[in-house]
């Protein structure tokens, strides 16, 4: 079997290849939507271009938060760096919402004083089609790295590739409509970029709020929903009275809990740490990646009198 070492170091070369190949794609596409937005004059494929150009920046922070976070624990950080992913993601929705005041600003323009013309040709279209296929690829493989390493920077990153994929659909539609207003003589169907532009916008707004509520509960350390729960269930192994405190907090992908077990009166110091030791296995073995400590002492005389409402038997033999 593979030393925890030797899988985590597999972790943190497989979080930061797959954050590697996200700055690259950013890259191709940012520089493609910028050639063919300047020689279209759409605002929607410009407006793109700089969500695109915000995401190689996030790309780039996360590139360099999952190979930060990985760094050991040391003396001034004894919970390790994780938390280094948490900030990556909160800047992650600055960068998100900076970009939606700038696309509603000139969307609004446009709307309310006129644009300048747009030339729909098959350009226009391949490069959105092209942004939603390595969208997909990319928001995928991200997510999927996410979930299987607990990466809070990979799923920043991966909701603004996924987020791509609406916000490119939407630009389509606006393209569209120019295309359509020039062969039907609709004017009105004119506006049709630059109310895409505020669908980007709309569509950004609702993702980056969701990132950084995020971010934030991790950094305050809220206790992620159900967790508390597990932890209690997996620690009332055999012997054990009460779990009468459970404290978790995360840091990047590692989750901390901190146990205080109620165990029968009268046993052996011995014994009460053998119960505190199978409680942690138990912990570990119910939860992936979790740092725990737990203590034990004697119940109180009124909780060992009362008859406990369950008791969980101990994992294994």
């Amino acid at each position: 079997m593979r030393s925890a070492d030797s899988r985590g170091a597999d972790a943190d070369a497989e979080k930061s290849w797959v954050a590697g190949s996200s700055v690259a794609a950013a890259l191709v596409l940012t520089a493609t939507k910028i050639t063919v937005g300047l020689a279209t004059g759409s605002i929607g494929i410009l407006s793109e271009a700089a969500h695109s150009g915000l995401d190689l920046v996030a790309a780039a922070v996360t590139f360099w938060a999952v190979r930060a976070s990985a760094r050991p624990a040391d003396r001034n950080h004894p919970y390790g760096h994780g938390k280094i992913e948490n900030f990556s993601a909160l800047f992650e929705t600055g960068l998100l919402l900076g970009t939606c005041v700038w696309i509603a600003y000139e969307a609004t323009k446009r709307l309310a004083f006129g644009q300048g013309p747009v030339k729909v040709t098959a350009w226009s279209f391949g490069v959105m089609v092209l942004s939603i296929v390595v969208d997909v690829s990319r928001s995928r493989a991200l997510l999927r790295a996410a979930r299987k390493h607990r990466s809070q920077a990979l799923e920043a990153d991966g909701l603004h590739f996924s987020t791509d994929v609406w916000s490119s659909s939407v630009v389509i539609v606006g393209l569209a409509g120019v295309w359509l207003a020039e062969r039907l003589s609709l004017p009105w169907l004119i506006r049709a970029d630059a109310v895409a532009a505020l669908g980007v916008a709309a569509i950004t707004v609702l993702v980056s709020l969701r990132l950084g509520r995020k971010a934030v509960d991790d950094l305050l350390d809220a206790a992620p929903d159900g967790l508390l729960e597990r932890v209690t269930h997996a620690a009332a192994v055999r012997n054990v009275v009460k779990v009468s405190q459970v404290r978790v907090r995360r840091s990047g992908p590692a989750t901390f809990a901190d146990v205080v077990l109620e165990v029968e009166r009268g046993l052996t110091i011995d014994r009460a740490h053998e119960i505190a030791h199978t409680a942690e296995d138990a912990v570990r073995l119910a939860i992936a990646r979790i740092d725990v400590v737990v203590h034990a002492e004697p119940a109180s005389a009124d909780v060992e009198a009362a008859p406990p409402t369950r008791r969980w038997p101990s994992p294994g033999p």
